[in-house]
């Protein structure tokens, strides 16, 4: 039987792939929060939010999870953003922005939740890496993977650097592939 990882603060490292959060301590949906900021985990049993309005849910006692407001750009306008706010930094100019919001809905027999999470894409997510996480999450909702997948790969490979999204559509691809 899978066991659920704990859920604790984000001290270690992770990195984004798709719309998650992947660490050895679990997968998030978004940026990791610092309490008591919203947050919602996937974990093997089901989705949990954190945060004041703390709530569980099996995976079969939900009718569906979606990410809306997902910030996304075609690859010409990522890297043109990339390359204003690094000429910025270079001229001192720059002053970071906070990151996108976007917002976690849970759909259950006794209404629907929403959550606020941070997006964790430096500019914006690729419109594939978004398509390839939805199908992901649909995934989890009917019973046909599990986010296990995800913290087992963080586990076994640890990645030294950030990864690109070509690099993070493959991933989705391969945790896809493999259930």
């Amino acid at each position: 039987m899978e066991t659920d990882p704990p859920l604790r603060s984000h001290d270690d490292d992770g990195t984004t792939v798709g719309l998650f959060w992947v660490s050895a301590d679990g997968v998030y949906v978004g940026a990791p929060a610092t309490p008591p900021a919203p947050r919602v985990a996937l974990k093997a049993s089901g989705p949990r939010v954190t945060g004041p309005h703390e709530r569980d849910w099996a995976w079969s006692g939900i009718a569906g999870l979606e990410v809306t407001e997902v910030p996304v750009r075609s690859t010409v306008q990522r890297w043109t953003t990339h390359a204003v706010s690094f000429a910025a930094a270079a001229l001192d100019a720059w002053v970071p922005s906070s990151p996108t919001e976007m917002t976690v809905s849970i759909t259950a027999p006794d209404g629907t939740v929403l959550t606020p999470v941070h997006s964790s894409a430096a500019v914006a997510y690729s419109g594939r890496e978004v398509d390839l996480s939805r199908r992901l999450i649909s995934r989890f909702t009917r019973g046909t993977a599990t986010p296990t997948v995800m913290t087992e790969w963080w586990v076994q490979t640890r990645p030294a650097r950030i990864l690109r999204s070509r690099e993070r559509e493959a991933l989705l691809e391969l945790w896809l592939a493999s259930d």
